[in-house]
């Protein structure tokens, strides 16, 4: 991993490598290719924007003070899981605070976890199923998060911690070292109990220790960075077509990634772009119509 990619180069201010994708062939060649084996990817369908939480985003853009922020990020999970098990056939255990994020997250409530896929293919398709400029696939490579020990500034804690004791499967450690909002790292991984949804994206959890950094400003700052994270700028009016139809055929859709009713819901969109007969956007018959 100690060679940077070709073409690559320093976004300004943010020391994190970026390359343009031009076409589907090259998005093979370098992003799922051997170079970022045991990456995790993150699809996002504006190239401009920074990987921030939803939660990060909703405490930003309306405002609320940055001394409320552990507060409110407590309250609304004590609100969820005093309601939830109305709806619930499996109420997660109580201290197992991941399991009740990624549940959270997984029903649209603002969290601070950030989803990943194993698959940059997966990473592809929610990039730019939506994508009306260009999009961006970004890259971490989790190893490095696994292996980094950071230095705390809490009262209690002396010395640093290692990766492993930064998770959320730790037990304590979201109330002691995510709450807080004190120590900008970052961390990865996914609840013991995964949903269908995870499972199907081949999905993981990148979670940053503070909310007003976004996660590649934090992992700027980690020796070797640009061996840590990636951005991939993706010109979607060069490559959408093709892409789409491919992950179509490679059947990375909607309907596969949310396997329930609102996810073939949702596959509907792309089938208004196909017909097997003919190219609904050019109206000329495929080869043997």
């Amino acid at each position: 991993m100690g060679t940077k990619v070709k073409g690559t180069r320093a976004a300004p201010g943010a020391q994190l490598m970026v390359r343009e994708i031009k076409t589907w062939q090259e998005f093979h060649e370098v992003v799922a290719g051997p170079r970022f084996r045991n990456w995790a990817f993150r699809g996002q369908s504006d190239a401009n924007w920074p990987l921030f939480s939803s939660l990060s985003r909703y405490l930003k853009a309306y405002g609320i003070h940055r001394d409320a922020w552990a507060s409110q990020e407590e309250r609304i999970g004590r609100i969820f899981r005093r309601k939830a098990h109305l709806f619930l056939d499996h109420v997660p255990d109580a201290s197992d605070d991941f399991q009740w994020l990624a549940l959270m997250q997984h029903h649209g409530a603002p969290t601070r976890l950030l989803d990943f896929t194993w698959s940059p293919f997966v990473a592809a398709f929610f990039a730019l199923e939506r994508a009306t400029q260009d999009a961006a696939v970004w890259a971490v490579f989790v190893p490095a998060l696994w292996r980094a020990n950071h230095k705390l500034r809490f009262p209690q804690r002396n010395g640093s911690l290692r990766a492993d004791q930064l998770g959320l499967r730790t037990a304590g450690a979201y109330e002691e070292l995510y709450l807080r909002n004190e120590v900008p790292f970052v961390s990865s991984g996914e609840p013991m109990v995964m949903n269908k949804r995870l499972i199907a994206q081949s999905g993981t959890f990148v979670v940053p220790g503070v909310l007003d950094r976004p996660v590649e400003e934090i992992l700027s700052t980690y020796s070797r960075h640009e061996e840590t994270v990636a951005k991939f700028v993706v010109k979607t009016e060069m490559l959408r077509n093709e892409a789409m139809l491919a992950l179509y055929t490679m059947n990375v859709t909607n309907a596969t990634l949310f396997p329930d009713l609102d996810g073939l819901a949702r596959s509907l969109a792309y089938e208004l772009e196909f017909h097997w007969a003919y190219d609904p956007k050019t109206m000329k018959k495929n080869a043997g119509y």
